[in-house]
C-alpha cells in the first residue's frame, strides 16, 4: 500500500512532498497508519489533536496517547480542548456538526499562524460509502452524492483511494499502536448504524461496491460538470441581482423545461428544501413567502426575490435636538447649514422653524401619508412607494422621520413639501442618510 499511496500522492498532489502539512490526528487507526506513511515519504508534517471532552478520562488518554507518537517521531504537537455539548446547545446544532465545526475552524487558524499549506485528513473510501449513504437518506442533489473530495483549497485527503480493511491490514502488518475510540461501537449514530449494520451486509451482497461507487461518482461529476455548465447559460436568464439581494422572472423560469429542477440548482445553495411550495409561490398573490433557515423567497409581482432574512421590527427612536448622529437603525447625520442644495435621496435640507422636537424614526406604516415635494396634495405612502416601482424587499426597510406626528422625510425617498427651505428660512437643518 506505501507503493500504491506513494504513486497517489505524485499522481494526484505532486506539491505535497514540498509542502508543510498540519495532520488531523485523533488516535485511531486511520490517522496512525496516515502519520506512519507520512513519515516514511519524509513528508514535512505536525500534528493536531482535538479533545472534544466527550468520553471523560478517555479523551484525556487519547490526547496524551497522539502527543507521546508525535513525540517519537520528532513532530511538532498540537492540542485543544473543547467544551463540545455547550457549543453545540449554544449554537442549536447536534453534537458531531459541533465537533467538525470546532476542528476545522481550529485547523484553519493553526494554518494561518504557523505557516501551515494544507489540513491532511485521513479520510477513506468507507467513509465516502457512508457520506454518500447517510446524503441519499436525507434527501439529496447530485452534490451531495459526490462523495468527500480528495482535495479543496485547504484539505488533503491522500487516503481516499482505499478501504479501512487496507488501512487496518498495513497497522497490523507494521505493528502500529492506535486508539479505539468507544463512541464509534455505538449505533445512537446514523454514522455508526451505517457502518455496523448496513454496510457489512452492502458488502457482503455487493463485494466490489467500493469501486463501483467510485466508478458511479465519477459519472456524477461529469454530469455535474454538465450541469454547471447549463446553468451558467440559464443563470443570466432568469435571475440578476438587486439592491438587497436577487430577484427571479417567474414566467422565464416556468418558460423553461424542467423548472423545479432549475429553481432546486438556484435555491438550494440558500438553504431551500421544500421546492413543491415554492413552485406554488410562482403562483400565488404578492406578499407570500417561504423561508430557509437563513433567507427569504418573496413574491412581488412577477418576480421571486431573494434576500437574507432579517429583523424588520425596530423601536421608535427619539432624535434629540442635540443630536448630530444616528447608527441604528439606520446611519444618519444631522448638522447646521448656511447655505444649501436641491434635496435628493440621500441628503434633505429642511427649515428647522418647522421641526418639533424630540423627532421621531420609525419604519412606515399602512395609513400613513405625506406631502410629497414638488407636489400638491397628500399621498398615501403605499400609493407613492407603487408609482416609485419599490419592491416590498425595499418597503420593508424604508423608515420615516416624524415631527410632532407628521412625515418630514421618507428616508431615502422624498422629503415632505411642508418641510423645505424657502427664501423667509432663517435656519437650515441638513439631514444625510448613508445606506448600509
Amino acid at each position: 500500500m506505501l507503493a500504491a499511496l506513494k504513486k497517489h500522492i505524485e499522481t494526484q498532489f505532486p506539491s505535497l512532498k514540498n509542502s508543510k502539512l498540519l495532520l488531523a490526528c485523533s488516535g485511531g487507526v486511520d490517522s496512525m497508519v496516515l502519520l506512519y506513511f507520512l513519515h516514511k515519504l519524509n513528508i514535512k508534517t505536525a500534528v493536531a489533536h482535538c479533545n472534544f471532552s466527550l468520553r471523560g478520562e478517555e479523551s484525556d488518554e487519547d490526547e496524551a496517547f497522539v502527543k507521546e507518537m508525535s513525540s517519537n517521531y520528532n513532530l511538532v504537537f498540537y492540542s485543544e480542548r473543547f467544551n463540545t455539548k455547550k457549543y453545540a446547545s449554544e449554537k442549536g446544532i447536534s453534537t458531531q456538526m459541533a465537533a467538525r465545526e470546532l476542528r476545522y475552524n481550529w485547523f484553519f487558524h493553526l494554518l494561518e499562524e504557523h505557516g501551515y499549506d494544507f489540513v491532511v485528513t485521513a479520510h477513506h473510501a468507507d467513509d465516502t460509502l457512508e457520506t454518500f449513504l447517510i446524503n441519499l437518506s436525507r434527501g439529496t442533489g447530485i452534490k451531495g452524492l459526490l462523495g468527500i473530495p480528495e482535495k479543496t483549497e485547504t484539505v488533503i485527503r491522500p487516503l481516499l483511494p482505499f478501504s479501512r480493511k487496507e488501512i487496518e491490514g498495513v497497522a497490523k502488518a507494521q505493528s502500529l499502536y492506535w486508539r479505539e475510540d468507544s463512541s464509534n461501537a455505538s449505533k445512537d449514530y446514523l454514522r455508526n448504524k451505517l457502518r455496523h449494520t448496513v454496510i457489512p451486509g452492502f458488502k457482503s451482497a455487493a463485494p466490489k461496491i467500493l469501486d463501483s461507487l467510485k466508478q458511479t461518482q465519477q459519472n456524477l461529476g461529469e454530469v455535474s460538470n454538465l450541469l454547471d455548465d447549463y446553468m451558467t447559460l440559464v443563470y443570466n436568464l432568469v435571475i440578476s441581482e438587486i439592491e438587497d439581494g436577487y430577484k427571479i422572472d417567474i414566467e422565464k423560469t416556468k418558460s423553461l423545461p424542467n423548472s423545479k429542477a432549475l429553481l432546486f440548482q438556484l435555491l438550494s445553495p440558500f438553504g431551500f428544501t421544500d421546492f413543491d411550495s415554492i413552485l406554488d409561490l410562482m403562483d400565488s398573490q404578492s406578499g407570500k413567502s417561504v423561508y430557509s433557515n437563513s433567507h427569504r423567497l418573496l413574491k412581488d409581482r412577477e418576480f421571486l426575490l431573494l434576500s437574507e432574512n432579517q429583523e424588520v421590527d425596530f423601536k421608535t427612536v427619539i432624535i434629540d435636538k442635540e443630536t448630530s448622529e444616528i447608527t441604528v437603525p439606520i446611519h444618519l447625520t444631522f448638522s447646521e447649514a448656511d447655505t444649501y442644495k436641491i434635496t435628493n435621496a440621500h441628503t434633505v435640507f429642511i427649515d428647522a422653524s418647522t421641526l418639533e422636537f424630540p423627532l421621531e424614526l420609525r419604519k412606515w406604516k399602512e395609513g400613513d401619508t405625506f406631502q410629497p415635494f414638488g407636489m400638491k396634495g397628500k399621498k398615501k405612502l403605499s400609493k407613492f412607494f407603487k408609482d416609485e416601482k419599490l419592491s416590498l424587499i425595499a418597503k420593508e426597510k424604508t423608515f420615516v422621520l416624524i415631527s410632532n406626528n407628521d412625515i418630514v422625510w421618507v428616508v431615502g425617498h422624498r422629503l415632505d413639501e411642508k418641510f423645505k427651505v424657502t427664501q423667509k428660512t432663517k435656519n437650515i437643518l441638513k439631514i444625510v442618510y448613508t445606506p448600509a
